[in-house]
């Protein structure tokens, strides 16, 4: 409710239309008569409507009325935050470890709430022919579908293939009987190491 809302006392018109606390109708009547009848509920009398003709007023609790007020553009500004965003770029011939390795990182960021933007890079005559970089990204896409959706279908934009993950809100609290979808989160995880246990040998040998 803005500051310079009309209440009690500052209701000066000759008649208004009063509506109680419950939404019922009082009619129209003149400010004098809608302030008492405010006064005997034990509440204030605000004016809700101004231009109409005559002016609505409405019995209420004012200051409770001005803090949920106030709760509901909290929460407005709330929603209204700004949303990061974390590119990850890949390319057509990236090995199956790099994968991994960007999916993990994937998978933090969208467990912090962040949205994660994969960008396939595309060269010379894969512009032509993007089905490669659709492959890329349909690959990660199955890596982090548990804990993301797509928030729109992935397309060629400039010499990119792109999409855009969002995190599943109703996955924070991740049923204790879903081992598919823990399965899935540490499969990246567990892909790189094992190829640093293959890469540690290789330098044994």
């Amino acid at each position: 409710m803005k500051e310079e809302a009309l209440i009690n006392e500052d209701i000066r018109f000759e008649q208004v239309r009063c509506i109680d606390e419950d939404g019922t109708p009082k009619g129209i009547i003149s400010s004098y008569e809608a302030l008492k009848l405010s006064r005997e509920a034990g509440l204030d009398l605000v004016c809700i409507s101004l231009t109409a003709k005559p002016p609505v007023c409405k019995i209420m609790n004012y200051g409770k009325f001005r803090y949920q007020a106030e709760k509901k553009q909290k929460e407005a500004r709330k929603k209204q935050k700004q949303i990061e965003v974390k590119e990850i770029k890949l390319s057509t011939h990236i090995a199956q470890n790099d994968i991994n390795y960007k999916v993990k990182h994937a998978i933090e960021f969208l467990n912090d709430g962040k949205h994660v933007k994969f960008k396939v890079f595309l060269r010379g005559r894969e512009m032509g022919d993007p089905s490669a970089g659709f492959a890329v990204i349909r690959k990660v896409i199955s890596l982090v579908e548990d804990i993301s959706h797509m928030d729109k279908e992935p397309k060629v934009e400039g010499r990119y293939v792109n999409v855009l993950m969002l995190p599943n809100k109703d996955l924070k609290e991740p049923k204790k009987d879903d081992k598919k979808s823990e399965e899935k989160k540490t499969e990246a995880f567990n892909s790189i190491q094992l190829m640093k246990g293959e890469d540690n040998a290789k330098d044994e040998n």
